[in-house]
């Protein structure tokens, strides 16, 4: 793996997100808008919590979460890491549990594929 797909790069795109995720707006009203007011939520369209925004990005097969992401679990042969769960999400994206050492879901944090 390298190129987009190098650990280093899933890792500032993590970042770009949450900050991104972070960004706050002021409306002609001069009421503060936040991602959560405006995202799509299919889940929980009522009162959408920044969780629930439907947002399509790779890092979503770890939930947008850094610890899944760079988790290393030992297995027969060797070690699962990130690559091994995203090979397994790309194959299987409705898993609620991969088959590698990691047992990680490939579900999105909004709890959708």
């Amino acid at each position: 793996f390298s190129g987009v797909l190098a650990e280093e790069v899933l890792l500032a795109l993590l970042e770009l997100q949450e900050e991104l995720a972070d960004a706050r707006g002021s409306v002609p009203t001069g009421e503060t808008v936040a991602l959560s007011d405006v995202c799509y939520a299919p889940l929980n369209p009522e009162e959408p919590t920044l969780g629930d925004c439907c947002v399509n990005s790779v890092t979503q097969y770890f939930q947008n979460n850094r610890s899944r992401l760079t988790m290393v679990a030992p297995q027969q042969p060797g070690t699962a890491d990130w690559r091994d769960h995203l090979i397994y999400c790309v194959n299987s994206p409705l898993s609620f549990k991969d088959i590698t050492a990691l047992e990680l879901s490939c579900m999105a944090e909004y709890g959708g594929p």
